[in-house]
């Protein structure tokens, strides 16, 4: 038997940060949902039952955790961050699929949240 895919996910990871264009949005903050998905081979670990063989989703949540930490106009530069953070952390991933969102983006509209999606392959 042979693994073709296999990934690691964090769902719906919820912060409050200060991330936006608006002063207001860097003072007060907003709440924020992250979901993210790590490319990863798991056979290893998968036989070994070893956790230094895997990716280890805790310091993948320690890694969200510090990157939302740091205000920020875009999303989309939290998220190129983390990616290059988690990439450097764990040589073995292969691509990063992340998702944030903010829950209550400062527009006039009846939505559940504003997101940027992007998917960072390892060159």
């Amino acid at each position: 038997m042979k693994n073709i895919y296999s990934h690691i996910s964090l769902k719906n990871v919820r912060f409050h940060a200060r991330h936006g264009v608006m002063p207001q949005e860097r003072i007060v903050g907003a709440d924020f949902t992250v979901n993210l998905t790590v490319e990863v081979d798991l056979s290893k670990p998968a036989s070994t039952d070893n956790v230094d063989d895997t990716v280890n989703y805790a310091t993948l949540y320690n890694i969200l955790s510090e990157e939302m930490n740091i205000a920020s106009q875009l999303l989309e530069h939290v998220a190129e961050r983390a990616a290059k953070r988690i990439m450097a952390t764990f040589e073995q991933v292969k691509t990063v699929d992340i998702e944030i969102t903010k829950c209550n983006p400062p527009m006039q509209a009846d939505c559940d949240g504003a997101a940027v999606k992007m998917v960072f392959e390892r060159t």
